[in-house]
């Protein structure tokens, strides 16, 4: 758990030093990633979410969603769910937004720090271990502060904790999968391409069937939806690998 809580306070600090130099306007920029949102909007929902995570580590999972979701009519969909949440709080300040953010990151990195990494908590997908809950806070956290970049016309970056997002994709395969109604053939290996060069083999313990070969950083835009696998330099082999591109994901 040490690990990934050190991984996402940088990938906190990397949004940081985004979200710290701007001016209110700068705020209100669109991001072009999430169609009719903010960079107001993103660290909203970040604050929200985060918010439900520490909710969860806390055995309070039921109680905050349900303050955040409080007059909401219910939905169809998780992402019309996540909406509608960010629209009922849209309106709040720049520094009023910031600091919402700010405080629910600190606060979750310290409730992840005292965790059991096996402990079971809740979320929106069902129950997690305490790790793979952190994980998945670091990787929306890596997808929404390249929203925030794209916005403001910056490169999106690789780091070595895209490691930790592209082990989270292949593990929750069966249960990407699992969401669509389909099941794998059998196992699948990613041999991805890390910033350094270096090569990040995610081998089954069984022999594989299927294959995906890339760079760590398309893997993790196309699960993190904001890459399509045809655009990228991604390649795979086996009955599966259509499916793989199409379903990988690193959220519920």
């Amino acid at each position: 758990m040490h690990e990934i809580v050190i991984a996402l306070e940088e990938q906190h600090a990397e949004l940081e030093e985004l979200l710290a130099p701007l001016a209110d306007a700068e705020w209100e920029r669109p991001t072009p990633r999430c169609p009719g949102w903010s960079i107001t909007d993103v660290v909203l929902h970040l604050a929200q979410t985060d918010e439900m995570a520490l909710g969860s580590v806390t055995g309070r999972f039921a109680e905050v969603l349900g303050s955040l979701t409080a007059g909401l009519a219910p939905t169809a969909s998780l992402e019309e769910g996540v909406g509608a949440m960010v629209a009922a709080q849209r309106g709040r300040s720049a520094p009023e937004v910031h600091d919402r953010w700010r405080a629910g990151a600190s606060a979750l990195r310290d409730a992840f720090a005292s965790a059991d990494p096996s402990a079971r908590v809740q979320w929106v997908a069902g129950e997690m271990a305490a790790r793979t809950l952190a994980t998945t806070r670091l990787a929306e956290c890596w997808i929404h502060t390249g929203d925030v970049a794209t916005a403001l016309g910056r490169p999106v970056p690789a780091s070595h904790r895209l490691r930790h997002i592209a082990r989270l994709a292949w593990r929750t395969l069966p249960y990407a999968f699992g969401r669509a109604g389909r099941e794998l053939t059998g196992p699948v290996r990613f041999t991805l391409t890390g910033p350094d060069d270096e090569v990040w083999d995610l081998v089954p313990e069984e022999p594989a069937v299927t294959t995906i070969t890339g760079t760590a950083l398309d893997l993790c835009q196309v699960a993190g939806q904001r890459a399509v696998a045809a655009n990228t330099g991604l390649t795979g082999t086996g009955p599966d690998a259509a499916a793989v591109l199409d379903l990988v994901r690193t959220f519920a």
